[in-house]
């Protein structure tokens, strides 16, 4: 009976140190959410507002939620890999993974996916291998996979016109309709200006459906490089031959025509591009 009790108050001990430690991440989480929440309601407000009546201190206003925001997402990903890696063997990490699923890179998904954690065939984990198994499809070290579509003046055009050709290639993956990808656009505007002369070239393969739109946004936000579509939104061959599933996304090719990174926005896009070509 002695030996009954001890065991049962080991394993109350362990479970109330478990339930203890997953507090502290569940208190982290709802801690990030509120401030989500708070900079939602702020940058709603502001946008509410006809365009004429936003001042100058809204348009900062609006930079510092972003930026915020940016700052959110990098520490639920922190949080989230931790929990992973704290708790590997329970089922307690698959909803913050999949909340978190599309701030992770490659190598961290793949570390995510891991099949033999104790979490991993948890329906909230369903989706999130979905988008597994479509990163793999542009995973680091295959071969592009070719595309063939038209230009803005209608010819048709094969990446492969431009991929394995000597150069870098980055094929940008990219929409009209979408704000994420204009307002990443400049910055994959400056890198352009930047290495072109290097040898850096740039294909957009663009997920819009309108080809006036199309035109419009490449003229309007100074984009110089080919471009191909097929016209046909997220129905589009790229979408499945590369497992796009969001946008923006890229894939940067070496010149033999590798896949060496992808997913490359902001600052990072720059750094990698400055070690390629310095």
């Amino acid at each position: 009976m002695r030996k009954i009790l001890i065991m049962v108050m080991l394993a109350f001990g362990t479970f109330a140190a478990y339930a203890q430690d997953t507090k502290q991440y569940e208190d982290k989480m709802k801690g990030l959410e509120t401030q989500y929440q708070s900079l939602i309601a702020t940058y709603k407000t502001i946008k509410s507002k006809d365009k004429s009546a936003i001042t100058a201190d809204d348009n900062k206003k609006l930079e510092e939620i972003e930026a915020k925001a940016g700052e959110l997402d990098s520490l639920q990903k922190v949080y989230t890999l931790e929990i992973v890696r704290n708790f590997k063997n329970t089922t307690f990490p698959a909803k913050y993974v999949a909340e978190a699923v599309y701030s992770f890179s490659f190598d961290e998904m793949k570390e995510v996916c891991d099949s033999t954690s104790g979490y991993y065939n948890e329906k909230e984990m369903a989706p999130v291998k979905k988008i597994w198994a479509a990163l793999q499809l542009r995973q680091p070290g295959l071969m592009f996979h070719e595309l063939t579509m038209v230009d803005l003046n209608g010819k048709a055009i094969k990446l492969s016109d431009y991929a394995g050709k000597g150069k870098y290639v980055l094929v940008d993956f990219w929409a009209s309709w979408c704000g994420p990808c204009r307002m990443e656009m400049p910055n994959v505007v400056e890198a352009y200006k930047k290495f072109r002369a290097k040898g850096f070239e740039v294909i957009g393969v663009s997920f819009d459906q309108k080809k006036e739109s199309w035109a419009s946004a490449v003229k309007s936000l100074g984009m110089e490089w080919p471009q191909m579509s097929d016209l046909k939104g997220w129905q589009c061959a790229a979408a499945k031959t590369y497992g796009i599933m969001s946008i923006p996304s890229n894939v940067l090719l070496d010149p033999q025509g590798k896949i060496i990174e992808i997913d490359l926005r902001g600052e990072h896009l720059q750094k990698v591009l400055a070690e390629i070509y310095k």
